[in-house]
């Protein structure tokens, strides 16, 4: 029989690997890193420090939004990029600080 705190952390570990799969990329986690270390970024800046097309930033960018990663801000016609919240840079950093990119 399985104990009730797995069936119980079931919707957590979904919902990790969830968010892992959305920030599984390199140029999305570039962006993240980013928007760790600026409050919020318009697409020209990102796309521009990236040295990446504007329509492979967009697209990324898209994803991690619908994902609930980042959210928006509109000011005239400038679209701002921002962190949901910081804890998916913070789980970035860990892997930083792990052996497993050692």
């Amino acid at each position: 029989m399985v104990p009730n705190t797995v069936m119980e952390n079931d919707k957590q570990i979904d919902k990790a690997a969830y968010v892992l799969k959305a920030v599984a990329h390199p140029l999305r986690i570039r962006i993240i890193q980013m928007l760790n270390e600026n409050t919020e970024l318009n697409v020209s800046t990102i796309y521009k420090n990236l040295n990446a097309e504007q329509s492979l930033i967009s697209h990324h960018l898209i994803n991690m939004r619908d994902k609930g990663i980042l959210d928006i801000r509109r000011s005239g016609k400038n679209i701002f990029y921002f962190l949901v919240d910081t804890a998916v840079a913070e789980i970035i950093e860990c892997i930083y600080k792990s052996k497993i990119v050692q």
